[in-house]
């Protein structure tokens, strides 16, 4: 019987092993290692935090992206659904941890073998250290747990945990916390004890919902280079206008210029321009593939965060908590940049350069501070032995930007020599530098397919087509 062993169990790891039970033909045996985060919910969807919620519309949410309304059915199936209209369920911003439910749900069912018989999946609740590949099979070396013998790895880890603060390599305090997505562990005490968020994207919403959750009485402060919070979500247009017929053709400079053109015309009619990032959604993946590098490098210095703060929206609900929170004082956004860290007993003191310092700096003291500059990008400099292992025996080679792990458009794993692995697969986060947009369910759900059909082609001994073409989000209706 032919074994596959997929790295990772939260969404891409469990929706490509899902992916692999429906279209397996063979008998397969499907081994799904995963380690820390929930099977089957990962980061995202591992929280028990009821005011998480999903930052997609429930219209958007399927995990399959040849059945666009199955997370909108399945929620029909369940009882505090049942008198919710389906147009209004559609639009719904529900808990992430309902999302999880649903992530299990598809998995545990395809594990008992009810839609294929001849595939298999087991469950490892371990972490990997390392993978040696032998002539005809690969061994997968997992802690406090036999060796693996498989046909094919898939990599499917996620996003790595948050890289450290500036400057804070050295610094340890018991009330640092390095990690938010590990906040349940720590017992926060002194309610009343100002918090300093460093970073203001959607980890720091996170952990401004739980700490107003519990009733926080201190002061949150929000630290970013720039103080720019995620925009909320809203009723958009069709706007015909925008992109043009092919915008994968265009160069950086080309997209700038009429960006710049239709967010003006957008707000002369009084509409808002994040529209333009939507329309663009469905390109974005081959647009980012045919700039060159150093238009790539220009991207990133000029208009990343611009980029995000309009694409990674919240719901509306969330972004009103969030314009309350700061109208009140509770919440307070400071533009600067970490300089310093220096312990204060039961404190931690910030030091800051602000813009309207003026070459000075200043102090910002707190009784917590949290790291929410969310995950760290370089997997050349993770912290996790598997990934040291692989770089270290040139398993694997970073891709051009150094925001993950190259690979061919099969998801084939590109090794330090250069040479198409026959063996490793890689999808999701990692393939940031190569397709920018990764992270999200609808481009995800498209790569746990691909990747599926991809490794289930090798090990019939027929020639996998290149995906890369065809990562676009074609399914959704991302205009709300």
């Amino acid at each position: 019987m032919k074994a596959v062993a997929i790295v990772g169990g939260g969404f891409s790891g469990s929706m490509a092993a899902v992916n692999l039970t429906r279209l397996a033909k063979a008998p397969l045996r499907i081994t799904v290692i995963n380690h820390g985060s929930p099977l089957g919910r990962g980061v995202a969807y591992g929280t028990r935090q009821p005011e998480h919620l999903l930052n997609v519309a429930a219209r958007n949410m399927s995990a399959f992206p040849d059945q666009p309304n199955h997370f909108v059915d399945w929620l029909g199936t369940r009882s505090e659904y049942a008198d919710v209209p389906t147009a209004v369920l559609r639009e719904e911003f529900l808990p992430r941890r309902l999302y999880g439910d649903y992530l299990q749900s598809l998995l545990f069912w395809h594990t008992k073998g009810l839609v294929n018989a001849k595939a298999q999946i087991e469950f490892v609740n371990s972490e990997v250290l390392d993978l040696v590949p032998a002539p005809d099979r690969v061994a997968v070396v997992v802690e406090q747990h036999p060796t693996l013998e498989v046909d094919k790895v898939l990599l499917a880890t996620g996003n790595p945990p948050p890289a450290d603060l500036p400057l804070a390599d050295a610094f340890e305090h018991p009330r640092l916390i390095a990690n938010p997505w590990k906040l349940t562990e720590y017992a926060l005490t002194d309610p009343g004890e100002n918090v300093v968020l460093v970073g203001a994207g959607l980890t720091m919403i996170d952990v401004f919902l739980t700490l107003r959750a519990l009733d926080w009485k201190g002061t949150i402060y929000a630290v970013s280079r720039t103080g720019l919070l995620p925009l909320s979500h809203f009723h958009g247009i069709a706007y015909p206008e925008f992109p043009p017929a092919d915008p994968t053709t265009l160069k950086l400079a080309e997209l700038e210029a009429l960006v710049a053109e239709h967010c003006q015309q957008l707000r002369d009619r009084g509409e808002n321009p994040a529209i333009l990032v939507d329309k663009l959604r469905p390109y974005t993946q081959r647009v980012w593939q045919r700039f060159s590098l150093a238009e790539k490098r220009r991207f990133l210095r000029e208009h990343r965060t611009r980029w995000n703060v309009m694409r990674h929206r919240v719901a509306r609900s969330i972004h009103e908590q969030l314009t309350a929170a700061i109208a009140a004082g509770r919440l307070q956004v400071v533009q600067g940049q970490v300089c310093g860290l220096s312990d204060r007993g039961s404190r931690i003191a910030l030091t800051l350069q602000t813009p309207t310092a003026r070459g000075e700096r200043t102090t910002l003291e707190a009784g917590w501070v949290i790291n929410c500059t969310g995950p760290q990008e370089s997997y050349r400099n993770s912290k996790g032995v598997l990934y040291q292992n692989l770089f270290d025996r040139g398993l694997v080679q970073t891709d051009e930007m150094d925001m993950g792990i190259k690979v061919s458009p099969e998801f084939n794993v590109i090794d330090g020599g250069g040479y198409t692995s026959d063996y490793l697969f890689a999808i999701g986060p990692m393939l940031k530098g190569s397709l920018w947009e990764t992270t999200a369910v609808p481009e995800l759900r498209i790569q746990a397919l691909r990747v599926a059909e991809a490794m289930l082609a090798f090990l019939e001994g027929e020639a996998a087509p290149g995906w890369f073409a065809e990562m676009w989000v074609d399914v959704v209706e991302y205009v709300i």
